[in-house]
């Protein structure tokens, strides 16, 4: 069975670059058009609105701040003004950056929940009642590894991740009733901008050497996994983590 999505909608926060881009151009790819979210990159984000629409789709681009919650709701009204439903929801903005227990500020905690966890929360929240009434819809959220195992000098993003494969539980169960389907993937190191300084040299030889598959994920081997929980192969997995790292996460 080939995976379907025309004239389904999906929205994709954080996806001018990377995981977020690859995500939006495998949907286009399987029929869906996309409204996508951008923090600072308008270049990169227009680049993808090119690429989504060389598959023969719709895109719309916003810059927003993922935190705010009137920001949200202008980008859940803009895109339904646009398209008129939102099938897909895909929460992948995202920040990760380094933050050692007992020098960590309250600020860098703060940041990295509000765009890791907030942003989620807000965009479900917004786009949950619009689901309800279709009587569809898939909420995939990018988690991480570090969400399931902790992560020495990371521990806001971990927390932060962790608590998104909580709501995600707690969510699918509320909306299944409604035919919607709320799911995390968690994927491990991923060549992305955001890990670019940490792969390099001699540490990405370690990372790799600790990964059974030997190698790192690209964002394609992450924007598979959303495709399959985007479509209606994956019609009874509800509140589930589905891990893209390789086997990194057994060991």
């Amino acid at each position: 069975m080939m995976i379907d999505l025309t004239n389904k909608v999906a929205l994709v926060t954080g996806g001018s670059r990377g995981i977020g881009a690859a995500i939006c151009q495998q949907l286009a790819h399987a029929g869906a058009s996309i409204s996508l979210t951008y923090a600072s990159d308008k270049r990169s984000a227009e680049r993808c609105a090119t690429n989504v629409r060389a598959a023969g789709r719709k895109c719309i681009i916003t810059k927003t701040a993922v935190s705010l919650s009137q920001n949200v709701n202008s980008v859940v009204r803009n895109t339904l003004k646009e398209f008129g439903r939102i099938d897909i929801l895909v929460n992948n903005a995202g920040v990760w950056k380094a933050g050692e227990i007992g020098k960590m500020t309250e600020q860098q905690w703060d940041e990295t929940l509000d765009i890791n966890l907030k942003g989620t929360f807000l965009f479900c929240n917004a786009i949950a009642p619009v689901m309800r009434k279709q009587r569809w819809g898939r909420i995939i959220n990018i988690a991480s590894t570090a969400g399931q195992r902790g992560e020495a000098r990371y521990s806001h993003y971990a927390a932060s991740k962790a608590g998104m494969i909580a709501f995600t539980k707690s969510v699918a169960v509320e909306l299944a009733p409604f035919n919607i389907n709320a799911n995390c993937i968690a994927p491990g190191w991923v060549d992305t901008d955001m890990t670019a300084d940490a792969l390099r040299g001699v540490r990405r030889k370690r990372i790799e050497s600790g990964i059974p598959r030997g190698k790192v994920a690209t964002p394609d081997d992450i924007a598979g996994a959303a495709l399959f929980l985007a479509s209606n192969l994956a019609d009874h997995i509800i509140g589930t983590t589905i891990s893209v790292n390789g086997g990194g996460v057994l060991i």
